[in-house]
């Protein structure tokens, strides 16, 4: 895969990382040397991210060559060797920790991804992500969630209707603040409400809202607002769940279950790269 709307987001990474040239590489190195470097998996988990962590060196030199043995989304081993760079050796020093902090990073994601998707094998609960990403990170970090078996909430502000607490209260109410949606909005658009409460739930029914977040909930509350709404709308539990939780939300037959930890809360996954060595001019 190849997202050519990242280059600038990795451009600016990279502008973060080469203000004005790589001193340290620059005193080793002061010409063209062909070079190859290993990209090692030092923990097991999920890789994803091996066409940006690609593109970073093709930003810097178009030339540089990738040989992968492996697959976004692919589970891979500790000690696992993943691909092969060559190019300028200039450029693999200087673009290493660029690639290496976006590969990481979304391995993380779509591991703890894979991990809490697990969990709800079986269920007809879904998993969902949130805008809780790290800035300029959320294009990498949407992408890891679905490598990782997730499914993407809404992109951004102007992707979708979600009216929170903040809204309501602008608003005067969920009723008044679900009208004030429906004649704002294109029909093609969800409205979805969060309650917080069973009352709250009852007013979004009544207001016709499209999608009910639960949000902070107990799971007995849970089970009764579902009841409650009998299809009449989608439901969607939100709030604190995490990977060691989310079992307790299984059984209330919400249909979407979001987390926001899928994305703030992600250890990386330890990856390297070793063994920077001459490559033979063809």
């Amino acid at each position: 895969m190849q997202n050519f709307n990242a280059d600038k987001l990795i451009k600016l990474a990279l502008a973060e990382d080469i203000t004005s040239g790589d001193i340290s590489t620059e005193a080793v190195m002061k010409e063209y040397k062909k070079g190859t470097v290993s990209l090692i998996c030092k923990q097991s988990g999920v890789i994803c991210g091996l066409w940006v962590f690609e593109r970073v060196f093709k930003l810097l030199d178009e030339a540089t060559t990738i040989k992968f043995f492996a697959k976004d989304g692919d589970r891979v081993q500790k000690g696992q060797h993943i691909a092969e760079v060559t190019g300028d050796m200039r450029v693999l020093l200087s673009g290493e920790r660029t690639a290496l902090n976006y590969l990481q990073r979304m391995s993380g994601i779509a591991t703890y991804t894979a991990e809490v998707a697990a969990l709800l094998k079986g269920s007809k609960t879904k998993l969902l992500d949130t805008r809780k990403t790290t800035p300029n990170m959320r294009l990498f970090e949407k992408y890891a969630v679905k490598t990782g078996g997730g499914n993407n909430h809404r992109y951004n502000l102007s992707d979708g209707v979600m009216l929170k607490d903040n809204h309501i209260g602008a608003a005067g109410g969920v009723k008044q603040a679900v009208a004030a949606a429906r004649e704002y909005c294109s029909f093609v658009h969800k409205i979805e409400v969060e309650v917080e409460n069973l009352e709250m739930c009852r007013e979004a029914v009544e207001a016709g809202a499209d999608i009910i977040m639960l949000d902070n909930m107990s799971v007995e509350d849970m089970k009764k607002a579902v009841a409650m709404i009998n299809g009449r709308a989608q439901t969607e539990c939100s709030g604190n769940v995490t990977r060691e939780n989310i079992k307790n939300i299984i059984d209330t037959g919400v249909d979407f279950v979001s987390s926001g930890a899928l994305t703030h809360s992600a250890p990386i996954l330890d990856l390297s790269l070793k063994n920077l060595r001459p490559a033979e001019e063809k």
